[in-house]
């Protein structure tokens, strides 16, 4: 776990610390490519400098959120964002955290991204990222129609 993580952990009461450990510990299990760091005081983790998972305590409990979670189709990602793509639930404690969601998401996040690296050269607007096994449905010609 990266230094800045591990402070921002040690910091929590015990439960929500239990809470963010397992979920640092998931995150990099599933996630083995993302770099994780504190981006504005919060844990996150990037796949190719795009953002794509990160949690955060806020007043109703640990915030997971995932940037691009709005079109993961997961209804237990209900606390979505107003302006971007992104898709959130809140846990206050580890017995809360359902492993094999969490383990979906993850896969899902690998797959379905939305560029937040670029947003500012795009003066706000997403687009879709290709990744290997799911291609941008934005950057697909549309089929030829039939003859």
């Amino acid at each position: 776990m990266q230094p800045d993580i591990a402070s921002y952990h040690h910091a929590l009461a015990p439960a929500h610390r239990a809470l963010c450990d397992a979920l640092a510990a998931a995150i990099g299990a599933h996630l083995s490519k993302a770099e994780g760091k504190l981006w504005h005081g919060h844990p996150v983790w990037f796949l190719d400098g795009n953002p794509i998972v990160g949690y955060s305590l806020q007043k109703p409990g640990v915030r997971l959120m995932f940037w691009s979670g709005a079109d993961f189709d997961e209804p237990l990602l209900a606390v979505r964002g107003k302006k971007f793509k992104d898709a959130s639930i809140f846990f206050n404690q580890l017995s809360e955290l359902d492993p094999v969601a969490l383990e979906r998401w993850l896969a899902l996040a690998a797959r379905i991204q939305w560029d937040y690296k670029n947003i500012v050269r795009r003066k706000g607007r997403l687009a879709r990222i290709e990744t290997a096994d799911r291609p941008s449905p934005i950057e697909q010609e549309p089929p030829c129609p039939a003859t």
